[in-house]
């Protein structure tokens, strides 16, 4: 970055943030049922770049033809870009900044094309209060039906630290 160069003059992801925004929920804040949610629309841009990021140059997100081919009948995204967005659920909403993503299980249950949108639901289904330690349920839907289906467990910061 050039010494003129301030970090937030590189974008929103770049900007400072407030104390506020260093800390989602607490875990005493936290109740079973609560949900929280996030959409997005894949992209060609999103899956090339996540190829490039994971190293993943699988044909059948790449190619067209190897995609028509295939037992999909056309190119579809990366799964791990579609679980991807459990983890911007976690981090930025619920529990939210703070939280310590420590574990996940995935059933990847139907395709996920440029295009689709993904829509992505978490819900508290169980709080451990000794580790502070929250269990969600996990679900990416395209057109209402399920893409991923899982759970994820996340530790919880506390109000006392």
């Amino acid at each position: 970055m050039p010494r003129d160069e301030r970090p937030e003059d590189r974008g929103p992801a770049y900007a400072p943030v407030t104390s506020a925004e260093l800390h989602g929920y607490h875990f005493e804040d936290l109740e079973v049922g609560m949900t929280a949610v996030y959409s997005r629309t894949v992209t060609e841009a999103d899956i090339a770049n996540f190829s490039a990021v994971s190293g993943d140059i699988n044909p059948v997100h790449l190619s067209d033809q190897f995609g028509r081919d295939g037992m999909f009948a056309g190119r579809i995204a990366h799964g791990m870009l579609s679980a991807s967005f459990i983890s911007a659920v976690i981090a930025n909403k619920l529990p939210g900044p703070g939280a310590i993503y420590m574990g996940q299980s995935l059933k990847f249950m139907a395709p996920v094309r440029a295009g689709d949108t993904v829509n992505t639901r978490l819900t508290v289904r169980e709080l451990n209060d000794e580790k502070q330690r929250a269990i969600l349920d996990t679900i990416c839907m395209v057109d209402g039906e399920p893409v991923i289906e899982g759970e994820a467990m996340v530790k919880v910061p506390s109000r006392d630290g």
